[in-house]
C-alpha cells in the first residue's frame, strides 16, 4: 500500500525545531544532493528568476525525495497553474513573492488548498496523489495538512495589512525578504538600516501573534539572534555563492603560493 511522504520540514517546525534551509540557483540536482547529503533537510529552488523547466524541477523534486529532504519552489507569479503545478510534481511546499495585500494572501490560499480551505483545482493523476493510488479525500486531506505555503513579506506596502496577511487561513510561513524591501524602502543593499531590522521583527512578531511559522535568510553570525526574534525558518546560503567563494579561494591561495615560491626561489 502506497504511504505519502510527510513534509520534515512542517512536522519540525510543529515540534518547536528551528529548520535552516539552502537555496539553489543551479539546474542540476547533484547540486542539491550535496546539501542534503551535508545536512540540509529543505532545499529551496526558484522559478520566480531562474530560467529552469519544469522536467528540471522534477528531477529535482525526485532527487530530494530520494534522500528524504523537503524542496520548496519559490514560484513565478502568473495563473493559479504556476502555483500549483510544483505541488502536483509533489513538492515540500511552495513560496509566493511579493505578497502584498490580506487580499492577495486569500487569493493564493484559495488557488493551493483544497476543501475546506480554499478551492484549489483538482486532479489526484499526478505524484502528489500518488497517481490516483490513494483515497480521494484522503488525498485532499493529506496534501491539506503536509504540503506547506510560504509568503513573502518584500515590500513596505505589505506592512499596511501585516497582521490580516497572517491571519489568513492555509498560510504557514510568513518569510521576510529584506534584499527586495530595502529597495521598496529606497536604500537597495542597504542591510544595516534600522528600518529594515524594524520590519524583520514586526514581521516574526505578526506571524507569531497570527499562529503562523516566521521565515527570513541569515546566516552562521546571526542565526542565534533570528531565533530569539522568533524567526524558525531561516536560509543560510545558496550553491552560487559558495562555488563563487571556493573559486575565488582556490586561485587566490594558489596565486600566493606562486608568488612566495618565486620569492623564496630568488
Amino acid at each position: 500500500m502506497f504511504t505519502p511522504r510527510k513534509s520534515v520540514t512542517l512536522e519540525k517546525l510543529r515540534r518547536g525545531e528551528t529548520v535552516f534551509c539552502f537555496k539553489s540557483n543551479l539546474s542540476c540536482p547533484r547540486a542539491l544532493e550535496i546539501a542534503a547529503m551535508n545536512g540540509f533537510e529543505c532545499l529551496w529552488v526558484c522559478e520566480e528568476h531562474v530560467a529552469n523547466d519544469r522536467s528540471v524541477l522534477e528531477s529535482q523534486i525526485l532527487a530530494m525525495k530520494s534522500l528524504g529532504a523537503d524542496l520548496v519552489v519559490r514560484v513565478a507569479r502568473g495563473s493559479y497553474s504556476d502555483l500549483v503545478k510544483p505541488l502536483e510534481l509533489d513538492a515540500a511546499g511552495i513560496m509566493v513573492p511579493h505578497v502584498m495585500s490580506a487580499d492577495d494572501a486569500r487569493a493564493v490560499a484559495r488557488n493551493v488548498r483544497f476543501h475546506p480551505v480554499g478551492r484549489r483545482a483538482i486532479d489526484g493523476g499526478n505524484r502528489d496523489g500518488a497517481y490516483c493510488n490513494m483515497d480521494f479525500q484522503e488525498y485532499l486531506r493529506f496534501v491539506n495538512h503536509n504540503r506547506f505555503v510560504i509568503v513573502q513579506i518584500e515590500d513596505v506596502e505589505a506592512l499596511e495589512e501585516l497582521d490580516a496577511i497572517c491571519a489568513v487561513p492555509g498560510i504557514d510561513i510568513i518569510f521576510f525578504g529584506p534584499g527586495d524591501f530595502s529597495q521598496s524602502i529606497g536604500h537597495p543593499g542597504e542591510f544595516d538600516r534600522p528600518e529594515i531590522a524594524a520590519a524583520r521583527r514586526r514581521v516574526a512578531e505578526a506571524a507569531l501573534r497570527a499562529g503562523k511559522f516566521a521565515g527570513t535568510v541569515g546566516g552562521p553570525d546571526n542565526a542565534a539572534k533570528l531565533i530569539a526574534e522568533g524567526f524558525r525558518f531561516i536560509n543560510l546560503g545558496s550553491d552560487v555563492i559558495g562555488l563563487g567563494s571556493y573559486c575565488r579561494e582556490l586561485l587566490s591561495r594558489t596565486m600566493k603560493n606562486l608568488t612566495h615560491s618565486i620569492d623564496t626561489a630568488k
